[in-house]
């Protein structure tokens, strides 16, 4: 899908499910990471993220569509548009659009090395690597030794 049938698809679900044009412009964002879309408020076009196409395909690509065009017109209205605000919740409902991006988060895994001290067998857990032949046991002063590397979420 092109830019150009994006926004016409913008347009047709404009006019059928709020009754009002659709006039500015729509283009995918592959920059776009965890969001489906994101409505600019400056020149009050829309970016989608090209994702929810290619991994959820039209239905949820159609509520995401509803989900910014709820922004738009409201913001053309003069009415709240953010999401806290009932009247967004309350036009997202009538029209069937999507709250939440099916998109998940791809938080980053963090390494953790793990350090025991051989002398009172305290644990350490740090995020950088560290000399051992440099540093001691905080509490005992004994010597460091490295054990593992673990890696959480």
């Amino acid at each position: 899908m092109t830019d150009q049938e994006l926004t016409a698809l913008i347009k047709k679900v404009s006019q059928e499910y709020f009754g009002k044009p659709f006039i500015h412009q729509a283009c995918f964002n592959s920059r776009l990471k965890t969001t489906g879309g994101r409505f600019h408020l400056k020149d009050r076009h829309i970016d989608i993220n090209p994702k929810i196409y290619q991994q959820f395909g039209y239905e949820t690509l159609v509520g995401v569509i509803k989900h910014e065009l709820c922004h738009y017109h409201l913001y053309n209205d003069g009415l709240p548009a953010q999401h806290r605000d009932r009247t967004f919740k309350i036009l997202l409902q009538q029209v069937g659009g999507l709250r939440y991006s099916p998109i998940e988060s791809q938080v980053k895994k963090r390494t953790y090395h793990i350090y025991e001290c051989t002398n009172c067998h305290h644990i350490y857990r740090r995020v950088k690597k560290i000399n051992t032949r440099r540093y001691v046991c905080g509490k005992c002063r004994g010597k460091l030794k490295y054990v593992k590397d673990e890696i959480l979420g």
